[in-house]
């Protein structure tokens, strides 16, 4: 099974399963990861907000405008963010 790592917010690192077909939020929640979606993943804001390490994100898919829209009001938004719900 594919293998996902998150960085806390005090830098220590949760190396967690990721099944396929799940996002990012769906992934956090299931291993009791600290990441918050408001919007219960209906791409209605943008408290979801993740940082991609720059390694990973060009294996992304590209985001949509409805992203791109919520992703212009996420707080410290970098080259690299994309939100945890798609």
């Amino acid at each position: 099974m594919p293998k996902m790592t998150f960085i806390d917010r005090d830098g220590k690192p949760h190396e967690v399963e990721a099944p396929e077909g799940l996002s990012v939020l769906e992934i956090a929640h299931r291993n009791h990861l600290d990441l918050e979606g408001a919007c219960e993943g209906s791409l209605a804001c943008s408290t979801c907000h993740v940082i991609v390490d720059p390694k990973w994100y060009g294996k992304l898919k590209d985001a949509g405008d409805d992203e791109e829209d919520m992703l212009d009001l996420a707080f410290g938004l970098t080259q690299t963010s994309r939100l945890g719900c798609q």
